[in-house]
């Protein structure tokens, strides 16, 4: 019923960290690395306020996806109070139930997820950073 507003509100507080980051933090960093044959490559390290844009995507989607599919069941309607479980107080604590439950997994998978991409992408800043010796 509402279980979009938990995601939603994740992508809110973490759009206004990112905003906040971008305006104090450098906007990444750019190395050079020395081949063994003497030749140089550019590396480019991304700031983590770029890594967290990739969370606030993903939150902001899933959430517009979900709210789509509420209005689509028609959970969610454009008349106050906008949810159609806020009319009855058996359905209102379905509604948090349900919040609780399935919007605060959906938050922590999505987070999960991010995690596992904020990883892979430090390996592999790790390697391109590293002096590579060339074959042959």
């Amino acid at each position: 019923m509402a279980c979009f507003l938990v995601p939603a509100t994740e992508a809110v507080v973490a759009t206004v960290v990112r905003k906040v980051m971008e305006k104090t933090q450098d906007h990444g960093e750019t190395v050079k690395v020395r081949l063994d044959n003497g030749r140089t490559e550019v590396a480019e390290k991304l700031p983590f306020a770029r890594k967290l844009k990739w969370l606030t995507n993903l939150l902001w989607g899933g959430s517009a996806l979900l709210a789509f599919e509420h209005v689509w069941h028609g959970e969610v309607v454009p008349w106050f109070p906008f949810l159609t479980a806020m009319g009855d107080p058996a359905d209102k604590a379905e509604m948090l139930h349900e919040m609780s439950t399935v919007g605060v997994t959906m938050a922590v998978l999505i987070t999960v997820v991010w995690l596992g991409m904020v990883a892979a992408s430090s390996i592999i800043e790790k390697r391109a950073l590293e002096p590579r010796p060339v074959k042959g």
